[in-house]
């Protein structure tokens, strides 16, 4: 793991980093069916004193699907569970929130007894204003494949994707496609992916639909976001 930058910024330097940082993002394929994931998720105290989060292993044992059966989907083991508590350090400002929420995460990360071949984090990738919501920001630091599964949408603007799992259309800022409106799960509220690092959105989409074989939200993020409700 990279040791970026510190923390101790203000609201200014922070901003500018954003920037600095989101040229480093990489948009690479990602060859192959990652073999192990990260989940990632934190939440806050009722009072926002605390964050906590978890991060949750899982190997892919085998696949399902795919073809004319439909979007393909992966089979997972649970590999471990890891979780972390910090005290709050960051103010809660809109489009710095990873400022606020990494730590936490970072800890946990560090206390993983297996590297995963991709991380997938509940939040934004690069669908933020300046380009680097969490997924994007954390990524950076694992300087591993890393996909944003956010359950709504920051910025941009998109036409309502198809009704049948696996539908999907552009997130746009402007004229630049920032990420993807997914349907996970057929007439259900779809949700929105985008790159963190080292894969292209074509790659998010599809690994994003292979997590998602039973609920609306990835297997990886749902069981992170299980188990930071818990430890909350």
């Amino acid at each position: 793991m990279r040791n970026l930058h510190e923390w101790n910024l203000s609201y200014a330097e922070a901003r500018e980093l954003q920037r600095r940082l989101a040229g480093e993002v990489e948009f690479a394929p990602f060859e192959g069916i990652p073999k192990v994931i990260v989940g990632l998720d934190c939440a806050f105290s009722g009072d926002g004193k605390r964050i906590f989060a978890a991060a949750v292993v899982l190997t892919v044992v085998g696949t399902r699907g795919g073809a004319s059966g439909g979007p393909e989907s992966f089979e997972f083991e649970h590999v471990e569970t890891v979780t972390a508590q910090q005290e709050t350090r960051f103010p809660y400002i809109p489009g710095l929130l990873s400022f606020r929420e990494a730590p936490a995460c970072l800890e946990a990360v560090g206390r993983l007894r297996r590297q995963p071949d991709l991380f997938m984090i509940d939040g934004q990738g690069v669908a933020h204003p300046r380009r680097l919501g969490l997924a994007a920001h954390l990524g950076l630091f694992f300087d591993r494949p890393t996909i944003g599964c956010a359950k709504s949408r920051l910025i941009g603007t998109y036409d309502e994707p198809g009704l049948e799992k696996g539908a999907y259309s552009f997130l746009y800022d402007g004229r630049e496609v920032i990420g993807a409106v997914v349907r996970t799960r057929a007439r259900v509220k779809p949700i929105f992916v985008s790159v963190g690092h080292k894969c292209r959105l074509e790659d998010a989409i599809h690994i994003a639909l292979a997590c998602a074989a039973r609920y609306r939200i990835p297997e990886p993020a749902r069981l992170a976001h299980q188990a930071v409700s818990r430890l909350k």
